[in-house]
């Protein structure tokens, strides 16, 4: 009997190791054979959550691979080239649960209005669409929207979550020092409120998205910014006071928007090719420049695996291994690093940056940055090479800061007790369950004063300023893309295109030539990311992933990690 249900496992689990084999067998085979583009194509730009930088994994799975997650990279070299392709006839816009930033959306909007100067018509179809579907939408000639519908646009909100109360409640106490008076992300522990550096730079982002906002919605609607301002304070709209107002231009469902193209377009044979699978079946074409993306949180030593769209992490051990690799490909003519990070670990952001140099000193290397490049994310950026950033882009944030747990008020209330032996007068420094004793705290502060120091000497050496000037507008404070263009932190605004203008030029290469942009790191597949990650690893990043999905507010994982920090003082979501 047991012998006859073993042979039964055994034969089960043989016929799902043989159809998984079976599976990713055709999976490779289909990743590696480009789809036909049918001619009278309309390309269909479907975006929904977050637009990542990074590769996402792949699954090698026919029909889902097609719809696996693009990249900003994917979504530029699509509209690029179906600007010039004559199977591609149009483009439709559907943007939904967009949580992609500022920035982000400002370079999706350039690359529509550029897809527009071929004379291809761009429509949009809105679901229950927020501020950031709708800024997109007006990038198109038409925008459509469903008769019961609503548009949620009636201003923006920046707010900050603190859990000060919630530690004095757990007995828990959090150590926290920094150096700049706007470096506030330990006010997150320590206070209850906005601080009023905060509020000030706070007030400061909003004004800068909610004016870029109106303005582009202005433009694309024939209004006045004053006109969308009272709009925006009688929103939100229902689909008829939408239309009534001038805010969309048809009330229809999905089949309404092709039925208009193809009169637009005296065809009725359209065929809808989504972004990913015209990505894969355009051939790549052009001059080699690498994109090398950071995106994420700074931390030492190797990645954690993620499950999820793309990796949440800039680990410097890989890192740097990429880095290396670009720098000795001959084949690569020039190096794009796409910066979106809010910063972290001090240490791995200094290794990062001393391999940059190293690869700006072998190739053309220029700076673009999304969403965030602050604090780290700004300090891995100074090469010495040209910044290219986005009005809204948040960056900055040149200040360090240092945070360290006292759980002791905590294990008092469990009943936990705790005692030691020790050698040395500061060996207890990171023990948890006591407070820092002042000799402690001033080493402890001497660190990250002279990180901090550090840090404007990069950046004074980096945008050839003097040390004076960039404490002067550095203190942990915060800065918008336009505001850092006006005070030298940043050579233009835009984004790719003004990246790859000037990398060609850098690289001695034809203006008007097509570039190639080649992500790194690849692409990986989901065999090879269990294949190199253990059990524990995994286990690990599915929580973390989890966690920050179910409870996006929490801190950031290098600020609950503790020790000297360069990183964004707060992860702004303006809404």
């Amino acid at each position: 009997m047991w012998k006859f249900l073993l042979g039964v496992l055994i034969g089960i689990l043989v016929t799902i190791v043989g159809v998984f084999v079976i599976v990713f067998a055709l999976g490779r085979y289909f990743a590696n054979k480009p789809p036909a583009i049918a001619s009278n194509s309309v390309l269909v730009l479907g975006l929904n959550g977050d637009i990542p930088e990074a590769a996402p994994v792949e699954v090698a799975i026919p029909f889902v691979q097609e719809q696996s997650v693009p990249t900003m990279r994917d979504i530029w070299t699509s509209l690029q080239q179906a600007a010039n392709d004559s199977r591609v006839k149009a483009v439709v816009l559907q943007p939904q649960g967009l949580i992609t930033g500022w920035g982000k959306l400002q370079e999706l909007h350039q690359e529509l209005l550029q897809f527009k100067k071929s004379g291809k018509p761009v429509y949009a179809y809105l679901r229950s669409p927020g501020s950031h579907e709708y800024y997109l939408a007006t990038a198109a000639d038409k925008i459509f929207l469903a008769p019961d519908d609503e548009i949620d646009v009636k201003g923006f909100l920046l707010q900050a979550l603190y859990f000060k109360g919630t530690l004095d409640k757990l007995g828990i106490q959090m150590d926290v020092d920094h150096i700049g008076r706007f470096k506030d992300a330990g006010d997150i522990y320590t206070r209850t409120n906005m601080s009023p550096e905060s509020r000030e730079v706070y007030n400061e982002v909003l004004d800068q998205i909610y004016g870029d906002f109106c303005s582009a919605v202005a433009k694309g609607r024939n209004k006045t910014a004053e006109d969308v301002k009272a709009l925006i304070d009688s929103g939100p709209f229902l689909a008829g006071q939408a239309k009534a107002a001038g805010l969309v231009d048809q009330l229809g469902y999905e089949d309404d928007v092709y039925s208009e193209l193809k009169k637009k377009l005296n065809n009725t044979d359209l065929k809808k090719t989504g972004i990913r699978t015209y990505f894969r079946g355009a051939p790549a074409r052009g001059d080699r420049i690498a994109l090398l993306v950071g995106e994420g949180e700074i931390v030492r030593g190797d990645p954690t695996n993620t499950f999820g769209n793309a990796s949440t992490e800039i680990a410097a051990s890989s890192f740097i291994k990429v880095v290396r690799q670009i720098r000795n490909d001959s084949g690569v003519k020039g190096v794009i690093l796409r910066v979106d990070s809010p910063g972290g670990d001090a240490v791995a952001s200094d290794e990062i940056l001393h391999e940059l140099k190293l690869l700006s000193n072998a190739k053309p290397l220029v700076i673009s940055m999304s969403d965030y490049a602050a604090s780290g994310g700004y300090f891995i950026s100074m090469t010495g090479n040209q910044i290219v950033a986005y009005p809204d882009t948040v960056t900055g944030s040149i200040g360090v800061l240092y945070t360290r747990p006292n759980v002791k008020g905590l294990l008092d209330k469990l009943g936990v007790s705790s005692d030691m032996v020790s050698r040395g007068k500061l060996a207890d420094m990171d023990a948890i369950d006591q407070p820092l004793s002042d000799a402690a705290r001033q080493k402890l502060h001497d660190s990250i004063q002279a990180t901090y120091t550090a840090f404007v000497d990069r950046v004074a050496a980096a945008r050839k300023k003097s040390y004076d000037q960039i404490n002067a507008i550095g203190q942990g404070r915060v800065w918008m893309g336009a505001q850092a263009g006006q005070n030298g932190l940043v050579d233009e605004l835009g984004g790719f295109d003004q990246a790859v203008a000037l990398i060609r030029k850098r690289a001695h290469l034809p203006p008007d030539g097509a570039t190639n942009l080649v992500l790194y790191p690849p692409r990986r597949s989901v065999l090879e990311m269990l294949a190199n990650s253990s059990p524990d690893a995994l286990a690990d990043s599915m929580g973390e992933t989890i966690l920050h999905r179910r409870l996006p507010f929490l801190p950031d994982a290098a600020l609950l990690r503790g020790g000297v920090l360069r990183i964004l003082p707060y992860h702004f979501n303006v809404q």
